[in-house]
């Protein structure tokens, strides 16, 4: 389905959770969120439920989410039963990476076909202090049991932010030239209350892009699964380098997905705060053809873009871990 600005909407992010095992600091306050009782959350038969309503929108690929998607208790399961659906042809995660070790082999067989790892340091004492406590050690260990049970591609998420992380730049890059991964570099975006919420820290992607360019001589590239990012790769690498760049060069135009939060609200941009409640027809009986007139409302109202760059996160109450990346 198309909406008002005539954008096919295929793409579904689903978040499964507001909890997490780490506390990234762009992404909660340090004293973590209000989580949201188990009552409250969409089981998996409505999750399924949902995603049956929306394949008659026209949704075909389907994204999970959290908070850490991997804590939800049953995800391999969810997910197997996703890929039963036909009209679906993609199923991919973004996690943190933990816990994949020992997750991955079953989520493999069950159907996920890509995972995006958010990962912003090479740097053990500066991913401890990132994610406020974590060890660098067993995010990488993700990484390497990601690629060796064949999800493809896999992707790195590092969001650049000046004073952290920026003297990492050509670290990350020089990955790409060793290993068949998939970095992509990431505006810092003024999302919910963090510790980096005062805009300091924003590295725009042309500044990035210059860096790289200069160096090694990028040379542009398609990737799969994509979406906004813009990718090269450096002459020679069995990796990519891509770009996404939310605020300086937003992306809006070709904008394709709706978000569902773990408690049932529908969300047509990521940040408007506008949330279209899914969860009330579906514990009230509503027929598979009823939720989709629920998410065709979503769809037609999609802004036409965000306008971030100007009003931050202004009308939001929710930080990024209660919505779904």
């Amino acid at each position: 389905m198309n909406d008002t600005f005539q954008r096919k909407i295929n793409y579904l992010r689903i978040s499964v959770t507001d909890r997490c095992n780490l506390r990234c600091v762009y992404c909660m306050p340090e004293e973590g969120v209000d989580l949201t009782d188990h009552k409250e959350i969409l089981s998996h038969e409505e999750i399924i439920r949902v995603i049956k309503s929306a394949v008659l929108t026209g949704i075909r690929k389907i994204r999970f989410t959290g908070g850490e998607p991997l804590v939800r208790r049953g995800i391999t399961s969810l997910i197997e039963r996703v890929n039963e659906i036909s009209e679906i042809d993609d199923i991919a995660l973004t996690t943190n990476g933990i816990l994949l070790p020992k997750m991955a082999v079953g989520l493999k067989k069950a159907g996920l076909r890509r995972v995006n790892i958010s990962l912003d340091t090479l740097s053990p004492e500066k991913f401890r202090r990132i994610t406020r406590g974590g060890r660098l050690s067993e995010a990488w260990l993700g990484v390497e049991t990601a690629r060796e049970v064949g999800f493809d591609p896999v992707k790195i998420n590092t969001v650049i932010i000046r004073g952290f992380n920026d003297n990492e730049i050509y670290d990350f890059a020089r990955l790409t030239t060793k290993i068949p991964l998939n970095v992509r570099f990431i505006e810092l975006m003024p999302i919910g209350v963090s510790d980096l919420g005062d805009g300091g820290g924003f590295v725009a992607t042309a500044e990035l892009t210059e860096m790289l360019q200069d160096r090694y001589g990028l040379v542009p590239e398609k990737v799969a699964g994509n979406g906004p990012a813009k990718s090269y790769r450096i002459p020679g690498a069995p990796g990519t380098i891509g770009f996404i760049s939310p605020i300086s060069n937003h992306f809006c135009a070709s904008c394709n997905r709706l978000r569902l939060t773990a408690e049932g609200q529908l969300r047509p941009c990521l940040q408007s705060p506008q949330e279209i409640d899914m969860k009330t027809p579906l514990r009230e009986g509503a027929s598979t053809e009823e939720l989709a007139q629920v998410i065709r409302f979503a769809i037609s109202s999609k802004p036409e873009k965000h306008n971030m760059e100007q009003a931050g996160w202004a009308g939001n109450r929710r930080c990024m871990t209660q919505i779904g990346g």
